[in-house]
């Protein structure tokens, strides 16, 4: 679900993605891991035991192991020695540029979707559990995070909010993309804290949705069943005109690719698109809500 968000892929987002890529839940250390099965490779290739590669990189065995394995981050020495030691290919070099330990806040199975995300010439949302992230307020997000199980801490519920709030960055720096969002009337009735945070949550929902390029549709409670019933969904457009959706459950998130999936949601989403109330009512109609508190 949308309670922790992430990043991490590997390409631009402009490449294409081929069907079922996405399909496995990334670990938080991808990118290690890929490097040290390319330092294996390399060393391997030059008929090199790991005994003999630490000897040559000046490191200990157990840290080539744990390089190779992705548990440890290659500072720049044991790039440039092994560069040296395999035969300077560059491949360590160039693979280096693009480790990362992954970013506290961000879910693992969330990463390449809010990597494509960033890039996105398009992006839509439909929500029924809660207030989408892009558009939570400060104290509605740590609300959430606070109600999580299992329970974290300070220190990891700062990162989880820090996450958040940078990550709705991006509607305000990028005023020219389309931001769709479709939300059930009865997620924006859940109370939470008192009546000013709420007022707080809708004022601003109300202003993250005001400018041009941001539309917002509330589906009314008595609209009835609807097309999207099976669950929350999000839909983006990449720069080379690819479709892509993501859709999340309980511990888990999945990128979809295949183009018959990803036609059947955008199906469903043009339709409650046009069951939903319009952009103009959905605003007057989380107004009457405030002022209701």
């Amino acid at each position: 679900m949308d309670i922790v968000e992430g990043e991490a892929a590997t390409g631009g987002a402009d490449q294409a993605v081929p069907t079922g890529e996405w399909e496995r839940e990334p670990h938080p250390s991808d990118s290690l891991r890929t490097f040290g099965a390319v330092v294996q490779a390399l060393r391997e290739h030059a008929g090199l035991s790991r005994s003999e590669f630490a000897d040559i990189v000046r490191y200990s065995k157990h840290t080539v192991a744990s390089v190779e394995l992705g548990r440890r981050m290659p500072d720049e020495a044991f790039v440039e020695r092994g560069e040296g030691a395999t035969g300077n290919t560059g491949a360590l070099r160039k693979g280096a540029r693009h480790l990362t330990r992954g970013e506290p806040g961000l879910a693992a199975w969330f990463r390449r979707w809010a990597r494509l995300e960033r890039e996105a010439v398009s992006l839509c949302t439909y929500e029924c559990r809660l207030v989408p992230g892009l558009l939570q307020s400060e104290a509605y997000a740590r609300a959430v995070f606070e109600g999580t199980i299992p329970l974290r801490t300070d220190e990891e519920l700062e990162a989880l909010l820090a996450a958040r709030m940078d990550r709705q960055r991006m509607m305000w720096e990028r005023p020219t993309v389309p931001f769709s969002f479709i939300v059930e009337e009865h997620v924006f009735r859940r109370r939470f804290g008192d009546s000013e945070a709420m007022r707080e949550l809708f004022d601003h929902v109300l202003e993250r949705t005001a400018p041009r390029n941001v539309t917002l549709q509330v589906v009314p409670l008595e609209a009835g069943l609807h097309p999207c019933l099976d669950g929350p969904v999000r839909i983006l457009e990449t720069p080379a005109g690819q479709r892509l959706c993501y859709s999340e459950g309980q511990e888990n998130g999945r990128l979809i690719s295949d183009p018959k999936e990803v036609s059947v949601l955008c199906q469903r989403y043009e339709t409650l698109r046009s069951q939903a109330l319009s952009p103009d009512e959905s605003r007057a109609l989380l107004e009457r809500l405030r002022g209701e508190l």
